[in-house]
């Protein structure tokens, strides 16, 4: 099995980076989390996952153990399959999904695309007692002062972008992470910094 893998990035896909280590060059597929940190022709180091069906070999690359750990427990689940948890770790922060496995929140689960209420509710059910609490710490460590922002800018920043056609999931991702890194942004702002990571 290939549980590690470090190389320099030679390319950065859509779902997926091929990374070159001893002269091979390895497709890997990741979460947007870990393509968003990836720079063509700088080294890249990535916890993964090799997969065998009988119709593909799949790699999938993680820069944080956090992610490698809620891939492998959601893949766990009667009915999901590598890619769809890949789905739901680039819908939303690590913190956000544990915190809504940990919660039983099948709304939210349900707004990524592939998942149904069936699928969302086998989820809570298989996993809500799995998921380890320290997964869900960022969400709830930036329950202070951001928190309080999300009842105002930030949920006019959330109407505004849904309103645009956004997936609920990833609208509330990503102006949950922009709130965490900077607490006293406005709506406007948000909805523009907003944009430019959703587009």
């Amino acid at each position: 099995m290939i549980a590690y893998l470090s190389g320099v990035v030679r390319d950065i896909r859509e779902n997926s980076a091929v990374v070159v280590a001893g002269g091979v060059g390895y497709e890997v597929q990741c979460p947007v989390s870990t393509l968003g940190k990836l720079v063509v022709g700088e080294v890249a180091e990535l916890n993964t996952r090799f997969v065998v069906r009988e119709d593909a070999q799949l790699l999938f690359g993680f820069q944080d153990t956090d992610s490698l750990r809620l891939f492998d427990l959601l893949t766990g689940v009667s009915g999901v399959g590598p890619k769809l948890a890949l789905a739901l770790l680039s819908a939303m922060p690590v913190s956000a999904l544990a915190a809504g496995l940990l919660g039983g929140d099948v709304k939210l689960l349900s707004s990524v695309s592939g998942v149904g209420k069936k699928t969302a509710e086998r989820l809570v059910l298989e996993l809500q007692n799995k998921v380890p609490d320290h997964l869900a710490t960022p969400a709830a460590a930036g329950g202070g002062k951001a928190a309080r922002v999300v009842g105002t800018a930030g949920r006019d920043a959330i109407d505004a972008l849904l309103a645009l056609g956004f997936r609920e999931a990833q609208v509330r991702a990503v102006v949950a992470e922009l709130l965490a890194a900077e607490p006293d942004l406005n709506a406007d702002t948000l909805i523009r910094k907003g944009l430019g990571r959703l587009r």
